[in-house]
């Protein structure tokens, strides 16, 4: 019977030990968890009776089995909406999600140049070695300079020049008959696999979470406010602290759902990997709750905004997710700001971020005097997007190797450093579990 350590209760850590119970080879299952609240970046939090996420979680999946799982454990609490998302184009012109589904909208001499950039397109037959350069030969130079490229640097920050093709996949290729007939004026739809999507009627994205941990047995236990130390591989020893005092476990199996880029520091330093680790880039997130003292913005739920001089890339209604997410004659905003860990002004200065965020909903006409704000909160998570840099895909293989010959498995969106949904962690873990076997 395998004794098993997980690092990390996320998503990740905590639906492998919903499968790995299942199995007769394995016994004690511990997850250790840094925080005091397991989930990650799947956790919700509560603020004057509204329920929100780190950001717009939505339950959808590719993975139909998956899908399925997650709508069965979640019961009685899960509804299914149809998706309603806009793009602000230039602060006021709403653009229905993606880009190119209403491209009737644009202001007449945009509209020509998308056109004529996307029929003549004269990047159609290069071969992209990177997202800036898929973005012209998919889209033309008209779609890319208008929107594509500074949505994207908004997000990632970064150019997508700079940015390798490993996100592309999920960017859906239109036909040409229907970027024409957008333009013409005629409905299209575009990630048609994302038009209906399911959430928790109540609760948040945290109940999916809290249903499969209600879905552990007795041999699982998860460890929170724990503070690992050290790791002894050829050994199979763990040390951590936990309550101020010291610890030691030992394991058969270990999987790390924690981030890549600092794992190196529990082992004996090793001049190649630190330094391959420190290679791997990522964004951190401001999460902004605002309510006003009306209704405004429509049946809508998510607003992608590329401007420069708005600080945040997306703002979502909560009232769209049902009345569990509301508060009757007001509505309810989240908002979403990406910044560089680095960027310290940023992540020490929510006063800055407060101004920034009323300036910028002042813009969009979202607010219509920032006296019309019944409440504010923000929050700063260090962790939020992998960065698909030029090096990626390199370091990552070489850091997972390494890991691996040490018998220590890599899972989730920080552990594999990967730009992973839910649902995908929730499949990597399903696959892992076998695998390890």
């Amino acid at each position: 019977m395998k004794k098993v350590i997980i690092i990390g209760g996320g998503i990740a850590g905590i639906s492998l030990a919903y499968y790995l119970q299942k199995k007769k080879e394995i016994g004690k299952i511990s997850i250790l968890e840094k925080d005091n609240k397991i989930g990650g970046l799947c956790r919700s939090f509560k603020f004057k009776k509204i329920i929100y996420d780190i950001g717009p979680h939505i339950i959808f999946s590719k993975y139909k089995d998956i899908l399925n799982q997650n709508i069965n454990l979640l019961k009685n609490n899960i509804v299914k909406i149809k998706r309603s998302n806009k793009i602000l184009y230039k602060k006021k012109i709403r653009i229905k999600y993606p880009f190119e589904n209403q491209l009737s909208k644009l202001p007449n001499n945009d509209l020509k140049y998308v056109l004529k950039t996307f029929v003549n397109n004269k990047h159609a037959s290069i071969k992209p070695k990177n997202m800036h350069e898929f973005f012209l030969k998919t889209f033309g130079k008209g779609i890319t300079d208008l929107y594509l490229a500074p949505y994207n640097k908004k997000i990632w920050k970064l150019d997508p020049s700079k940015l390798d093709m490993q996100m592309v996949e999920r960017i859906p290729q239109p036909p040409i008959k229907d970027i024409i007939n957008s333009a013409k004026g005629k409905k299209t739809e575009g990630y048609k696999h994302q038009l209906f999507f399911y959430y928790p009627k109540k609760g948040g994205i945290q109940k999916l979470i809290d249903a499969y941990k209600s879905q552990l047995g007795s041999n699982v236990k998860i460890h929170k406010n724990i503070i690992i130390k050290k790791i002894n591989s050829s050994k199979k020893e763990l040390f951590f602290k936990k309550n101020r005092k010291n610890n030691k476990a030992n394991y058969d199996l270990l999987i790390n759902t924690s981030p890549l880029n600092t794992f190196y520091k529990y082992f004996k330093k090793n001049q190649k990997i630190r330094d391959k680790s420190k290679l791997l880039k990522y964004n951190s997130i401001i999460i902004a709750l605002i309510n006003i003292n009306y209704n405004i913005a429509g049946n809508n739920f998510a607003f992608n905004i590329s401007d420069k001089d708005i600080i945040f890339h997306r703002i979502c209604k909560l009232d769209f997710l049902g009345d569990n997410y509301s508060i009757q004659n007001t509505t309810t905003f989240l908002l979403e700001i990406t910044f560089n860990p680095s960027d310290t002004k940023i992540f020490n200065n929510s006063r800055y971020i407060k101004n920034k965020i009323i300036e910028g909903m002042l813009k969009i006409n979202f607010l219509k005097n920032k006296k019309d704000i019944n409440f504010f909160s923000i929050k700063t998570f260090e962790y939020a997007y992998v960065i698909y840099n030029l090096q990626h895909r390199k370091t990552v293989d070489c850091l997972i190797k390494y890991y691996n010959k040490l018998n220590i498995k890599s899972l989730g969106r920080w552990g594999s450093w990967e730009y992973l949904n839910s649902d995908q962690v929730i499949k990597q873990s399903e696959i892992l579990s076998k695998e390890i076997l």
